[in-house]
């Protein structure tokens, strides 16, 4: 893949809890090229934001346990860095927009507080006055009117939008090369939600950065990305263009996604998925969709099916599809 910024190799991460281990994230695999929006979409618990904070070197260890995999940012090793290189490549490589801006703001503490340290942190700057203004920039940039007036409010006196607003802003304190945003619009209402999207776009074509975009909904993701990965229950089961992944989707679990989505034309009610995400603890065999999936093969019980080229920009984790997975 020409100009990679982002690689994520064979991840592998558990949590230890009572009685032995949560397998959650099973052999990641995913890649963001310079400048790209690229989504990641999956049901509730199948380890996206596991992902990211191990990107971001944020994961709690323990009960986190990186058992295997490699990531790489820029071509350095993620995992192989001291703390004073995460710091940095947090400081001016990635950045990242939580999924609730009411727990990501610190209650007790204004909205300037907290900006003002975090573009102290990031920047290095001790001079108060240069850095209260670069805090009012910062809010003008992600179009919140009266950045004085909020620069003295706490986080219970803002707006949802507002709040979510304010996390961006903190995430963009100083220029980064990719932003990672973790559902940016689940606590807010659609139209508020079309408005952190498009300001979330419109920041990353005049910063030249790169977006990982998390999101259950499929169509905030058909709409706002170039690359999908959908993702099922620790492991990257289908990649591909935006495009052509809503055109012909592949996997089992991909084409039942689809359906799921309400339709405006009065084709019935979408019946969902039968079953449930499985059990981390003593996770299926195989392939860890087959109990859910109703094209199962006897293979698909014993072995992990690899992810399958089916042509350049479209590959599948699944024993329908190609001679390397049979």
């Amino acid at each position: 893949m020409q100009d990679v910024l982002l690689d994520v190799q064979d991840l592998v991460v558990h949590f230890r809890v009572y009685g032995g281990y949560l397998k959650v994230l099973d052999g990641v695999t995913l890649q963001v090229r310079s400048q790209e929006r690229v989504g990641l979409v999956g049901e509730t618990g199948c380890g996206k934001t596991t992902t990211m904070k191990t990107i971001m070197g944020i994961l709690p260890q323990p009960p986190g346990v990186i058992r295997g995999g490699r990531i790489f940012f820029r071509g350095q090793n993620v995992l192989a860095m001291r703390p004073q290189e995460l710091e940095r490549l947090r400081r001016s490589g990635i950045s990242m927009i939580f999924q609730d801006p009411t727990a990501a703001l610190n209650p007790v503490f204004t909205i300037g507080e907290q900006l003002e340290d975090a573009i102290r942190y990031a920047l290095g700057r001790t001079d108060h006055a240069s850095i209260r203004e670069r805090a009012i920039e910062t809010l003008r940039s992600v179009a919140l009117p009266d950045p004085l007036r909020i620069l003295e409010s706490y986080p219970v006196q803002l707006s949802g939008g507002m709040r979510q607003r304010v996390c961006i802003a903190l995430a963009l304190a100083s220029p980064k090369e990719l932003l990672i945003a973790d559902e940016p619009g689940t606590s807010l209402d659609v139209t508020i939600q079309d408005q952190i999207l498009r300001l979330i776009h419109r920041l990353a074509e005049d910063r030249k950065m790169a977006v990982i975009l998390i999101s259950h909904s499929l169509g905030v993701i058909r709409e706002w990305t170039e690359r999908v990965y959908v993702m099922y229950a620790g492991t990257i089961v289908e990649e591909a263009v935006t495009q052509e992944l809503f055109a012909q989707p592949l996997h089992p679990y991909t084409k039942a996604l689809i359906a799921c989505v309400p339709k405006l034309t009065g084709e019935g009610i979408a019946e969902g998925i039968p079953g449930r995400i499985p059990d981390y603890f003593e996770p299926p065999s195989g392939c860890r969709f087959h109990p859910r999936c109703p094209y199962a093969l006897d293979i698909c019980r014993k072995e992990k099916p690899k992810l399958f080229a089916v042509c350049e920009n479209h590959r599948v984790a699944c024993f329908l599809f190609g001679e390397e997975n049979r």
